[in-house]
């Protein structure tokens, strides 16, 4: 009879909750009935709906107060039947680091101070700036683990498989990209650096463009790069205070002193070698949760299965719809900007590949280190269908475990295998190691982006050197500083693997578009970059701000709590559908805001920013060019008033010519224009010569 009672409460509770979501608002007008939006959980009569509760109907009141006590009758009939069960959100046990786990995590904090002690203060040389930042002919094998682990952070390790488990594999497409940017890397933008023998990409903008160009891309890069490291240090703080319960904040300092230490102190050499010895522990760390998982969380038929049976398997998503989030379309050709901008324009990765020998070695590097990358993302992809697998009847963010997706691998593995000695310690260095590895990569390009494109070429400071070296060591120790004050801002915005891509693609797709511009369009010149690159930023900023400030977080696919063997507050769900103040249905979006350029989805904004900035630049430059054009045919439209001008000026055919590095004025063309001189038409446009050749 007790467990009768019991069930026909619940009933009962379910029928009223029904009841309440779907009931209907009736007119005062008559028996029309209106839909309810699911925001609103009340049952609605006489057109109440947002009124007050002393204006509330008599149904209205007489439900609530049955509501009510049905609600308090279901609690008492869960706790007696919940006896003996611990609450899901507030577990007994907590799984924490043993004492060999923190031993394996200090000695890979301790060798790669190591590293920056012996490349500082006991290896010779590095006491110039070119030594310092390129590290003066590096071999293959170390620059190409240092490649791979540029861009393989906690960022991805977290969250990668968070996107599996909570919105499916649609994103693992994104290594399709990754092999495509290969051929554009190593026969478009590398011979171009090496001929030129760049320390930083961005001289390529100042010789093609000039001075104002090169100061801009070199202030995107900085600001992107900041924020860059600053979500590539939160991601693990956020994992080792999940792991150990350490505060976050200082999980970020100690991260902080270990890499800003060994960058500033050994330059590109010690960056380059501590990376390798990163990539080694970052492998192992990945192989063993594997190798674990495979026999903990079920076989890669289990795993596959299930995944396809709670519909996470998708790859085919042929949705022409820009606004859907990950696509065939947005995955593979927004990637592709994306990638194309990290790994071709990024100084963080040319700045590796231009410390090694040749053209030829740094080809080599580049490839095989895209192929690593790609082994590893997909790992990782396969880690989080692992851990879906482990967690399908009892998602541990709905119950309350966690408090983020991003801390799902963190959890899984150190609650999984706390009963196995050392593998917490092993799977937080692997996450340690890695973003150590992009901060300091990403703190010694800041240091060469600065003192040579901003103090040397912006601001004309003479820097010996014998000084170079020196004034790199404060950079990176001052950007490392910078850095770290934007974690506490990065921390807000969410999710770091989207937060992260859309930063990326925001400010790195007009990056990418001012050399696309350069090496494509012959007709760009100075104020057409300048101009369209500042409007195209301006531009995608402002629809990145107002589609994070008007988007509705993506729903996660399905998820279940039926096989929690530990007890779930639900009632904590009903309180809140009958204490939650009625709102009126919700109006239509309207305004600019329900334009759907705000609501792309944010794989497209690298490619939007690098389209925008070259068709701008294009159309500003031969804008710009068609004025001068004008003016100069004002001068010389009522015949020779100047008789310091030649007549054979007026007599030749070919096109007036001009840049804006130096104007065509009449002074200037005292001899007749010969079409063949390259000289004769401005600025010297290296990329356009080797095209040539």
């Amino acid at each position: 009879m007790f467990a009768t009672e019991a069930t026909i409460l619940k009933l009962l509770t379910l029928c009223a909750l029904a009841h309440s979501i779907n009931a209907h608002a009736l007119s005062s007008q008559g028996p029309v009935s209106v839909p309810i939006s699911p925001e609103q959980k009340y049952l609605v009569v006489r057109g109440e709906s947002g009124s007050p509760a002393s204006d509330a109907s008599e149904e209205h009141l007489v439900f609530n107060n049955a509501a009510t006590m049905l609600l308090q009758s279901f609690k008492a009939q869960q706790k007696a039947a919940a006896d003996g069960l611990e609450e899901c959100s507030e577990p007994k046990h907590k799984a924490t680091f043993s004492g060999f786990d923190y031993v394996i995590l200090l000695s890979m904090l301790a060798i790669s101070l190591g590293i920056g002690i012996f490349y500082g203060f006991f290896q010779k040389g590095g006491s110039s700036s070119n030594e310092f930042l390129l590290g003066s002919e590096m071999s293959i094998f170390p620059v190409t683990l240092s490649l791979t682990t540029s861009f393989i952070t906690a960022i991805e390790l977290l969250g990668n498989p968070s996107e599996m488990y909570f919105q499916g594999t649609q994103f693992v497409l994104i290594v399709l990209p990754m092999i495509m940017v290969i051929p554009v890397a190593v026969k478009i933008f590398y011979p171009i650096y090496f001929k030129m023998e760049l320390t930083s990409c961005y001289e390529y903008l100042g010789i093609r463009f000039g001075k104002e160009i090169r100061i801009l891309g070199a202030v995107l890069y900085v600001i992107q790069m900041c924020f860059y490291t600053a979500v590539a240090v939160l991601a693990p703080a956020i994992a080792l205070s999940k792991a150990t319960g350490l505060d976050t904040k200082i999980a970020v300092i100690l991260i902080y002193v270990v890499c800003v230490f060994y960058s500033s102190q050994g330059g590109m050499k010690a960056v380059v070698i501590a990376d390798s010895f990163q990539a080694a522990v970052l492998a192992v760390s990945l192989v063993l949760i594997v190798g674990l998982g495979t026999y903990y969380s079920g076989t890669p038929v289990q795993i596959f299965t299930a995944a396809a049976e709670h519909d996470r398997l998708e790859f085919f998503n042929f949705d022409a719809n820009p606004t859907t989030r990950h696509t065939v379309w947005s995955v593979v050709i927004g990637g592709f900007f994306y990638w194309t901008s990290l790994f071709c324009t990024n100084q963080a990765s040319v700045q590796k590949c231009m410390s090694l020998k040749s053209l030829r070695l740094a080809k080599i590097a580049l490839g095989f280190a895209i192929l690593g990358l790609i082994a590893v993302f997909l790992l990782n992809f396969y880690t989080g269908l692992m851990v879906f697998t482990n967690y399908a009847g009892c998602d541990p963010l709905t119950v309350g475990r966690i408090t983020a997706s991003d801390q799902l691998l963190p959890f899984y593995v150190i609650s999984t295998y706390e009963h196995i000695s050392t593998v917490a310690g092993i799977f937080v260095a692997g996450i340690f190691a890695a973003s150590l590895g992009t901060v300091a990569s990403a703190l010694n390009s800041l240091s060469a982006v600065t003192c040579e494109d901003l103090l040397v070429n912006g601001m004309n400071i003479k820097i010996s050197p014998e000084k170079g070296a020196t004034y790199a060591k404060w950079m990176s120790l001052g950007f490392g500083i910078a850095s770290f004050g934007l974690v506490f801002i990065v921390e807000h915005l969410g999710g770091v693997l989207q937060a992260t891509l859309t930063l990326n693609g925001l400010i790195g797709g007009v990056t990418l578009g001012l050399f696309v511009l350069g090496i494509a369009c012959k007709q760009a010149n100075t104020k057409g970059a300048f101009y369209g690159g500042l409007l195209s930023l301006a531009l995608v900023i402002f629809v990145g701000v107002v589609a994070q400030i008007s988007s509705v977080e993506e729903p996660a696919l399905p998820l279940s709590i039926g096989e929690c063997n530990c007890r779930v507050n639900v009632t904590g769900l009903i309180e809140n559908l009958l204490t939650e103040k009625m709102s009126p249905l919700p109006a239509k979006e309207s305004g600019f805001t329900s334009w759907p350029i705000f609501h792309l989805s944010y794989m497209w904004y690298s490619m939007i920013g690098c389209l925008l900035t070259v068709f701008l630049g294009w159309l500003i430059s031969l804008i710009i060019d068609a004025i001068q054009r004008r003016n100069v045919l004002k001068i010389t439209g009522k015949g020779i008033d100047n008789l310091a001008v030649s007549p054979d000026v007026f007599k030749s055919e070919s096109p007036v010519l001009s840049t804006p590095a130096q104007p065509v004025t009449l002074a200037h063309q005292s001899e007749p224009v010969e079409n063949s001189s390259t000289e004769a038409k401005g600025h010297l446009n290296l990329a356009i010569r080797i095209d040539d050749e």
